[in-house]
């Protein structure tokens, strides 16, 4: 029976970096992880692979829209689908092959194989019991279920079987309008597929700020993406290559039937717990089917920790690997910290949408005072030179210290762009702080200083 400090189940964002971070600590550190590669759901299935479709049908659409205006003739390139799933393997490989020898280098073993807990301080591997001092559960999240919608990754598919399908489908529906659905429905609309979404709120990418939903709905429309909006799916029928999806529309009740080649179930995700023995332990979870941890991410069983999207929170890789570094300090006798006001969220659609911190209807909520500061990307020199004016910067101060309260991005680099902020606000910084930082020129970055010039006197080149 092997000995650890730490034992991690499960190898995704979370799980790997508290293991290295574990190791940094000098803790014996081992991680159990039953796929053949590690990275979890990110690395595998999720994150990784799905950025790689993404950038290969952007260079498509630019290939196809944009490449004459610059003076760059010729045939558009062809879709070669095999070719393509061949460039996203290898993009995942290297991913995973680099993790695991982050493993090596950090002299963490890798237990091979599905994990469970049969008491405190011991954790099965196959055959095999280990013991640990202390053990967090890093598992990680599947996709949610949906009554009357059954998946066979092949005609009604999740975001796995969205990212191997056999062929580019005629026509793709998407049911859920977050970020999951319209980041793969963007990439099969660029290569040819007709895409519609399907969603039972009336608005797209729920929490999210409304000026943004609504510029983000209008830019998928201009993009060629059909939305159904108020609409609650009954069932999916399918046939071996077909499938018709079956909903009501809320606004009148009305009964409505829509064929579709593939179905992307995309309703979201629900913590992977299933086979780790929390019942029999009297591990506590909460309402919505989620490990309960106290401020140090320690369950009510002693010795038993859970991070990332087991949790409660955004599931987000990064929120995941925060939490992973703040665990392992806080198992180590150090503090571990988690800023949750503070995590951005990002979508990799083109153009991107990036956010952090409150938005204009929480903010109307708590009843605080706040101003508006924003700019277009159309008055962004850069912007306009690489075809990406669609979109704008918005930062929220408050009306009367300035401090930034949260800012919301749609548009080029959105994802990278967010994080100036993000320091900014981790920092405390005032909206004056960032308009009186120089911004090089030209960038997509001064369209951040722009927004943040507006909550003062006013952007400049508005």
């Amino acid at each position: 029976m092997a000995s650890y400090d730490v034992i991690i189940i499960g190898s995704g964002p979370g799980g790997y970096v508290c293991a290295i971070r574990c190791a940094q600590r000098g803790l014996k550190t081992a991680i159990v992880e039953g796929r053949e590669t590690l990275g979890g759901t990110c690395l595998n299935v999720g994150c990784i692979p799905s950025k790689a479709l993404l950038h290969a049908s952007h260079m498509l659409h630019e290939a196809e829209h944009n490449f004459a205006t610059m003076g760059l003739k010729g045939k558009s390139p062809s879709v070669d689908w095999k070719q393509m799933l061949t460039y996203k393997e290898d993009t995942i490989g290297q991913n995973t092959k680099g993790v695991e020898f982050l493993m090596k280098k950090n002299k963490i073993d890798w237990l091979k194989g599905w994990g469970s807990i049969p008491e405190v301080g011991r954790v099965k591997v196959g055959d095999e019991v280990h013991e640990a001092k202390s053990i967090i559960i890093a598992s990680g999240s599947e996709p949610a279920s949906l009554p009357g919608v059954e998946v066979d990754e092949k005609v009604v598919v999740t975001s796995t079987g969205a990212l191997e399908l056999g062929k580019i489908p005629k026509k793709l529906v998407v049911i859920g309008a977050g970020v999951i659905g319209l980041e793969l429905g963007s990439v099969y609309k660029r290569l040819g597929a007709e895409v519609e979404v399907i969603e039972f709120l009336d608005a797209i990418t729920p929490g999210m700020d409304a000026e943004v939903q609504r510029q983000f709905q209008k830019i998928l429309v201009k993009q060629g993406i059909s939305f159904t909006m108020g609409a609650a799916v009954q069932k999916v029928e399918t046939t071996k290559t077909k499938a018709k999806v079956h909903y009501k529309l809320r606004k009148d009740d009305s009964d409505q039937v829509v064929d579709a080649d593939v179905v992307l179930v995309a309703t979201g995700r629900k913590p992977y717990v299933e086979g780790l023995g929390l019942e029999a332990l009297g591990i506590k979870m909460t309402k919505r089917g989620q490990i309960a941890v106290d401020a140090h991410w320690q369950t009510n069983v002693p010795g038993i920790y859970a991070i990332g999207d087991v949790i409660e929170g955004p599931m987000l890789a990064h929120k995941a690997e925060d939490e992973g570094m703040a665990a392992a300090d806080q198992i180590a006798g150090h503090h571990g910290h988690v800023n949750y006001g503070v995590i951005p969220g990002v979508i990799y659609t083109h153009p991107e949408v990036g956010n952090v911190g409150e938005t204009e209807e929480t903010l109307k909520e708590q009843g605080r005072k706040y101003k508006v500061g924003k700019f277009s990307f159309m008055g962004n020199g850069r912007a306009k030179a690489n075809f990406a004016g669609d979109g704008f910067v918005k930062i929220l101060a408050d009306a009367e210290t300035d401090r930034i309260l949260g800012a919301h991005i749609i548009g080029p680099a959105a994802g990278d762009l967010i994080h100036e902020i993000c320091v900014a606000m981790e920092f405390g910084a005032s909206a004056e702080d960032l308009a009186l930082t120089c911004h090089a020129h030209p960038t997509y970055s001064e369209a951040v200083r722009e927004a943040a010039l507006a909550c003062g006197l006013g952007a400049i080149h508005a």
